[in-house]
């Protein structure tokens, strides 16, 4: 790429609208609740990845485009399982925006910055989540029973470059992300279809799942040919500290790579692999770990208001908190109108003696099988300018083995009711 074209890029991010002589131009927005990748533009493609449409150049027509996209939940939630439950009042959120330009006829560069308030808006000690671990507090305790916030105010900021290859949508994008996501796992729980509408992240998100989607110093590469994807990139392996205001960079000792078939606009797979360097600075055991996923998202018009999705994922993680290895299958299910969403998610996954500061157990860093059951629904309330504010409740029962229902009071139940703000609007600018 041309010296050139960088500096025409800075000059856009710096002053956005100079040199539009048009006036703004709304576009239609892609709804994956309630459509699928072929009803897609001739200058969008999905990355699928993200699950959302991304532009493509196309000869004789520039453009300059600004894409936002968030969603918001205000939830109560209550826990049995004395002396484990609690109760919380807590916001999670995740907000983009895109905003890229052609620079010629095949090439479109794009700024991507994904914000959360998470650090302010959630209890220091995580938001309830029974069965959950992940990341360290403030004070280095682990947190326990809980979802740690998101790296705030900075969740991603991704710069990438695309290149139109063909006329039947294939591409290359090169990126470079301070923070941004690693080229492995499933779609992250806050992007796919069926998770989105769950304010819940899910209990194997750090067993070989989705973690990668908040990873420092990643610079990749995405080929799509057809309906064939192959995805690689090197980053840095260091787990984010989510109580840090901060975005570090640090040396490239890790990599990974996914394969995605899209076999039909109603069927897709994908399988990844990542070897992870120095996860955790504090532990000098584990010097590296792998994670393996693969999974399957399916969805189906039933008639002219209902829609079907599914989604199905597997993921393995070695020498987490020292267990050799740990497993996880999550399944999504998701029934939908455009005003009324019924849910539901199974959770089977490993977790240690350990993890969950159980004492007393023999082989403590040997996983044992817990599960998850949650239903739920929400209703729109109230939409204007392709954004929507809902209304929900879900209730959560978890299954746990013998040796763990004396901490948890048996099989304990959480009940949930939530406010969601979220839609997606495109622009061109």
């Amino acid at each position: 790429m041309k010296p050139r074209h960088y500096t025409l890029l800075f000059a856009l991010l710096a002053s956005p609208l100079l040199a539009q002589d048009a006036a703004s131009m709304r576009m239609t927005v892609h709804d994956p609740l309630t459509s699928t990748s072929d009803e897609l533009s001739d200058m969008e493609s999905l990355d699928v990845a993200m699950n959302m449409p991304m532009p493509l150049a196309m000869d004789h027509m520039p453009m300059t485009m600004l894409m936002l996209h968030g969603n918001i939940f205000l939830s109560g939630i209550a826990e049995e399982g004395v002396p484990r439950g609690r109760g919380a009042v807590f916001s999670t959120s995740m907000f983009m925006a895109d905003l890229g330009t052609t620079l010629d006829g095949d090439q479109y560069l794009n700024l991507d910055l994904m914000a959360t308030a998470e650090l302010w808006t959630v209890p220091s000690d995580g938001y309830p989540e029974l069965l959950q671990i992940g990341e360290n507090q403030s004070n280095g305790t682990p947190f326990l029973d809980a979802q740690h916030p998101h790296s705030s105010p900075l969740m991603g900021l991704t710069l990438s470059d695309t290149f139109r290859l063909a006329d039947d949508k294939s591409n290359l994008k090169l990126f470079f992300a301070p923070r941004g996501e690693s080229t492995d796992g499933p779609i992250a729980f806050m992007h796919r279809v069926t998770g989105m509408v769950d304010p819940d992240a899910p209990l194997g998100h750090h067993v070989g799942q989705d973690v990668g989607h908040i990873s420092s110093t990643v610079l990749g590469a995405s080929l799509k040919w057809g309906d064939f994807h192959l995805e690689a990139s090197t980053f840095n392996g260091t787990e984010p500290e989510p109580t840090q205001v901060d975005l570090p960079l640090g040396k490239l000792n890790s990599f990974a790579v996914r394969a995605i078939g899209e076999f039909t606009p109603q069927f897709t797979a994908m399988a990844s692999y990542a070897r992870v360097g120095n996860p955790e600075p504090t532990d000098p055991t584990v010097d590296s770990v792998d994670r393996y996923s693969a999974s399957v998202y399916f969805n189906l018009p039933l008639d002219d208001r209902w829609w079907f999705h599914d989604s199905l994922i597997y993921g393995l993680i070695t020498n987490l908190d020292h267990s050799p290895q740990l497993s996880s299958v999550c399944e999504e299910f998701l029934f939908n109108t455009s005003d009324l969403r019924l849910y539901s998610r199974v959770e089977v996954l490993q977790r240690t003696p350990n993890e969950l500061q159980v004492d007393g157990l023999p082989d403590p860093d040997r996983g044992r099988w817990v599960s998850a059951f949650t239903v739920g629904f929400s209703h729109s309330l109230v939409k204007w300018d392709g954004w929507d504010l809902s209304f929900g409740a879900q209730a959560t029962n978890d299954q746990l083995p013998g040796e763990y229902q004396a901490a948890y009071a048996g099989n304990p139940f959480t009940y949930q009711f939530y406010f969601q703000w979220g839609g997606m609007q495109m622009d061109m600018l």
